[in-house]
């Protein structure tokens, strides 16, 4: 069974730093693309950043440049540096993982930023 386990978020001020980490588990094929979304209260579920297997990345043009993605295969760990927050980053983000065309989600996790 797929699990994603998310961890890092919490309380920042703007203009901080928080890295967010996502330890993926129990599949037998490994993990292809894996990446990370946002959800702010009332508003859809936003793509921030997306990463291969290979280690090309893809960042949303709204973080780019304050967000960089990245993966530890040997982990089965994909990461998210966010620096130069700002309160609208404020939301839940949640990890996602690609298996065999399957889609899988973390439970999510909240990141706040005050200002």
């Amino acid at each position: 069974q797929v699990q994603l386990v998310e961890s890092g978020g919490g309380l920042v001020q703007a203009g901080g730093s928080l890295m967010l980490s996502c330890a993926a588990s129990g599949s037998a094929f490994g993990f292809g693309v894996m990446g990370w979304y946002r959800q702010a209260t009332g508003k859809q579920r936003d793509l921030v950043a997306t990463v291969t297997r290979g280690g090309t990345t893809s960042i949303a043009e709204s973080v780019k440049g304050r967000f960089t993605i990245s993966r530890d295969n040997a982990k089965n760990t994909v990461y998210l540096q966010m620096n130069s927050l700002k309160p609208e980053d404020t939301a839940v983000y949640y990890c996602n993982a690609v298996v065999r065309d399957v889609y899988y989600w973390g439970k999510g996790i909240l990141v706040t930023v005050s200002s």
